[in-house]
């Protein structure tokens, strides 16, 4: 196992049955399910079939407001990082890489990670979508308004950990494309 978190764009969500006819590859990361994913899963989240794994351990959401999410909350830590041009780059990057890639709906494949710790990994993504997507989102909210400075500045000074994930249309897990 290569203990990533897998991030896919599709215009419809995996069903028991079949895998959306094209999946785009968003972004993979190791080791963690970053901040950027769970922002970008973070509007009307759910728990669907995985595409990897047999499963319902994968995490459908809205794409667009997702998206619009995570592109604000990087406007408002990039405030605080206008001398680092990294940072600025990386931006650029993620946000043509999202246009690129756009559909109806995100699916975040988490398998790898929610089984790392031996639990129940069905129970695992229902806790994703219950309490730490919309925990992680309500702090992404509170910092947009202005209302959250403490974790704004911590997601600062740990950029590179929350944003700075393997952004390609192709990952570890691809799937075919026309």
């Amino acid at each position: 196992m290569a203990n990533r978190s897998y991030l896919y764009s599709a215009d419809t969500l995996p069903t028991e049955t079949a895998n959306p006819a094209q999946v785009l590859c968003i972004s993979e990361h190791a080791w963690d399910i970053p901040l950027a994913h769970k922002v970008l899963v973070g509007r009307n989240p759910r728990v669907v079939q995985s595409m990897i794994w047999n499963p319902r351990i994968g995490i459908g959401a809205d794409y667009a407001g997702g998206a619009t999410l995570l592109l604000e909350l990087l406007r408002v830590v990039g405030e605080g990082l206008q001398e680092d041009p990294g940072f600025a780059e990386r931006v650029a990057a993620i946000a043509a890489h999202l246009d690129k890639q756009r559909a109806e709906y995100f699916v975040l494949e988490t398998g790898e990670m929610i089984s790392l710790d031996g639990e129940d990994v069905e129970q695992s993504a229902r806790d994703l979508v219950a309490g730490d997507i919309p925990a992680t989102v309500a702090r992404a909210e509170a910092a947009i308004a202005g209302a959250d400075d403490e974790w704004l500045e911590s997601v600062r000074a740990s950029w590179r950990k929350h944003f700075d994930s393997f952004y390609s249309t192709t990952l570890y897990f691809s799937f075919p494309t026309d």
